[in-house]
């Protein structure tokens, strides 16, 4: 793997798992009985939800669009003013054929009138059209709104990443990460293109329909308003029990994410391990709990609207026996008994959407919650305001000092001091958890050292740009990492503006010209995503290619040979002696036969060096290195 100009947070094979995109707000999951806004994850431990905060944080972001915003909601309000005079003019009508037919029967009137008629339907169905064309309009309007601000969180959220520590990712589940990026979004992006606009149609809609009630008559108004106490009781009866199971929900999808994109990613050392039983039964276990928190917090959001319903009509009865009443003694017309029951539906409507809308609400801030707790995680120390320039380094490395721990109360580097001049070759060798991959590390300043300092041509790296201090190395892991391209472009990939004929020249120094020859299509073959059309030693072999092709003046090899063959790596070992000349470079390696030829061996053990020197020199001195070449040996012999 090389790591010229890294990106933090990339999958470290290269894969790309699947995402399952959230359905429509307030509608099942396609092919399932999940709720709205898909897999969301939450972090194991997370505390209580603030769900004022989150809002304001909300309409915050939402600053930008304050104008398009206000208009939306002109729009809205003039739709929805539109649609609420048409019951009374559709009303108006009903009353004058009313009439004309009374008039008729009794013999007491003209007749029906159908000029009269038509000048008020064709005045309805202007007012119709106007609200359904602005209806239309206002809902352009958002839905543009909300793809925006959906963009502008993924950007943040992939330029946040950029600036994350590497901390973070080694204690965080990429699953945990991809569910922000993908299904929290998704939620946010839902509800300000559909739950938006209906919040305000809504509210404007039981305002100007409580108003043309009152209008008609003040008895069947009060009468009708007698529901609003037990609609709001049962509103807040099911949403206080429903948001625990929705939080819960959410809490398993992201664990069962997490759990499948692993078993995915390694599915190879599931098989390998005999593990299938054990995947599949913590599935079950993950899936089972999901599937009963999904159940309750579904089922409590689908009985509001049929009890809804159910209350609804128990106004209905009401409001004809009053109306019946009022009718009979004159107090008003037909027509306004049947604008009444019109306003009626269009008010409770608006009542159980926005009783809906409050579930809605609930998972809109859970998410933005994750969004914006990403948006707002600790990053990495900010740049010196004065950064040093060094433009291509010598290579002279010192390590003054150096005390480091992933965790406070854990040091992996206790007192660590060394000095490389430029060009040399230094190997770092030592039992496992000696710290020779974090000194690495601190040298690419993937973390920054508690106390001490590294320098680099004299400078404290802390001082230079990270981007300027990684240019500096080329880095080949024993973890290969390539993407889904062609062989070209992955070996390009640390040099964007080599020419094909450098790429060439970069393979063949690193012996992987006669192999990519072979393949079909040759430089032009594609990797797939899991890059398994290739072996193992072959992707090795191209990450080499791609050291050779940046030509940095320091070199990070760890284990870099441990994925090819015998003939193959001395090939490899001899062009790296041509490539190190006049470079330093780090060799970290546990097959101490591989570099007896270093000009210096750092021995490191718990944190420290306990020996420095020469191959030869420090056999001859029989001690902590010599302990651990000689074992490599007794253990074959045995």
């Amino acid at each position: 793997m090389i790591a010229h100009n890294p990106v933090s947070g990339s999958d470290n094979n290269g894969r790309r798992p699947a995402l399952q995109r959230g359905p429509v707000a307030g509608g099942p999951m396609p092919g399932g009985p999940m709720g709205r806004g898909g897999p969301m994850a939450m972090m194991k431990g997370e505390s209580a939800r603030d769900f004022k905060g989150t809002m304001r944080k909300l309409l915050v972001y939402l600053g930008p669009y304050k104008l398009l915003t206000a208009l939306v909601i002109l729009l809205a309000a003039a739709s929805t003013v539109f649609s609420i005079f048409g019951p009374k003019i559709l009303g108006n009508a009903t009353t004058k054929l009313f009439e004309g037919v009374m008039g008729q029967i009794t013999g007491a009137g003209a007749g029906i009138d159908f000029t009269a008629i038509g000048q008020i339907l064709l005045t309805a169905l202007v007012l119709y059209v106007l609200s359904s064309l602005l209806a239309y309009i206002q809902g352009w309007l958002m839905t543009g709104v909300a793809v925006d601000i959906t963009y502008r969180f993924r950007r943040d959220i992939a330029e946040k990443i950029n600036r994350m520590p590497l901390r973070y990712f080694d204690g965080t589940n990429h699953g945990e990460i991809l569910s922000r990026v993908t299904n929290d979004v998704d939620t946010v992006n839902q509800t300000l293109s559909q739950s938006l606009s209906q919040i305000i149609t809504s509210v404007v809609t039981v305002i100007g329909v409580l108003a043309m009630m009152f209008s008609i008559s003040w008895q069947m108004t009060l009468v009708s308003l007698l529901i609003i106490p037990l609609t709001l009781g049962i509103v807040q009866f099911i949403v206080r029990r429903s948001q625990r199971y929705f939080r819960q929900q959410q809490d398993y999808l992201g664990h069962v994410n997490g759990h499948i994109e692993e078993m995915f990613g390694g599915h190879v050392e599931v098989k390998a391990f005999n593990a299938e039983a054990r995947s599949i039964q913590k599935f079950s276990r993950l899936n089972r709990t999901l599937y009963e928190t999904a159940w309750k917090s579904q089922f409590l959001s689908g009985i509001m609207m049929p009890i809804m319903n159910f209350v609804g009509n128990l106004g209905y009865v009401g409001v004809v026996v009053v109306g019946g009443y009022l009718a009979v003694r004159k107090a008003i017309t037909v027509g306004d008994i049947q604008a009444f029951i019109q306003y009626i539906r269009s008010f409770n409507q608006p009542l159980m959407q926005l009783a809906n809308i409050s579930n809605i609400l609930q998972q809109t801030a859970a998410a933005a919650e994750r969004v914006f707790e990403f948006l707002e995680e600790r990053e990495e120390t900010p740049e010196v305001a004065d950064a040093v320039e060094i433009g291509r380094a010598r290579g002279h490395v010192e390590f003054r000092n150096v005390r480091f721990g992933y965790s406070p109360d854990k040091t992996v580097i206790h007192n660590f001091s060394a000095e490389i001049q430029p060009g040399q070759r230094v190997a770092i060798v030592g039992p496992t958890g000696a710290g020779k991959t974090t000194l690495v590390k601190l040298l690419m300043r993937f973390y920054d050292v508690n106390e001490g300092a590294i320098l680099l041509d004299g400078q404290d790296i802390r001082n230079l740009r990270r981007a300027d201090l990684r240019r500096q190395f080329g880095m080949v892991l024993q973890d290969t990492w390539l993407f889904n391209g062609t062989i070209l472009d992955n070996i390009r990939y640390g040099r964007e503006d080599a020419s094909e004929e450098e790429v060439i020249a970069a393979a063949q120094a690193a012996h992987a010209d006669h192999f990519i020859r072979s393949l079909p299509g040759g430089y032009q073959m594609e990797l797939n995503e899991e890059t398994s059309n290739i072996s193992a030693g072959q992707k090795q072999l191209l990450t080499i290619a791609r050291a050779f092709l940046i030509d940095p003046p320091m070199l990070i090899l760890d284990e870099a040979t441990s994925s090819v063959d015998t003939h193959t790596e001395l090939l490899i070992q001899e062009a790296m002696r041509r490539l190190m000349h006049g470079r330093t470079s780090f060799v970290i390696a546990h097959r101490l036969s591989t570099i007896r030829d270093a000009d210096r061996i750092l021995v490191m053990n718990q944190g420290d060096i306990v020996e420095q020197g020469t191959h030869e020199e420090l056999l001859r001195r029989g001690g902590f290195y010599a302990e651990l070449y000689n074992s490599q040996f007794a253990s074959v012999t045995a």
